[in-house]
């Protein structure tokens, strides 16, 4: 039998270092102004993801967050970051929230709403994104 010290959740040595790099990481960190695309959503837990994406050729430039929540949210945003960085904009459409929990390895089950909650402002950035080509 397991005593209650083994069953507790070290956060620094139970989380893969891909969770740890992106749960700690603000690099993208920033709201910019006139961005190419916009997204925002709120999810049923009260954070919040907004995402500004910028365009040339086709292809996504450059990506910047800014995040009114969790750990588990930052490290959400900052995955699909890193998955969307210098992809062209069709290919950006393909980025699940099973990819984003499948690169962190340990996202906790319970927080996996925290991917979707990334990907859906990021989808609403692209629909933008696309929204504003359209029209120029």
């Amino acid at each position: 039998m397991r005593n209650m010290a083994e069953q507790t959740f070290d956060f620094w040595n139970d989380h893969s270092l891909e969770f740890l790099e992106m749960a700690m990481s603000r690099d993208h960190l920033e709201r910019i102004e006139n961005p190419d695309g916009y997204g925002k959503r709120k999810g049923d837990c009260g954070d919040t993801v907004e995402f500004f994406l910028h365009e040339k050729d086709g292809g996504i430039t450059s990506v910047s967050y800014d995040v009114d929540g969790c750990v588990n949210t930052h490290a959400c945003a900052n995955t699909v970051i890193k998955l969307a960085q210098g992809r062209p904009v069709e290919k950006a459409w393909e980025i699940t929230y099973e990819d984003v929990a499948g690169y962190l390895k340990t996202l906790p089950d319970q927080e996996s709403h925290c991917a979707e909650l990334a990907v859906g402002a990021f989808y609403l950035a692209l629909k933008d994104l696309e929204k504003e080509q359209k029209s120029a």
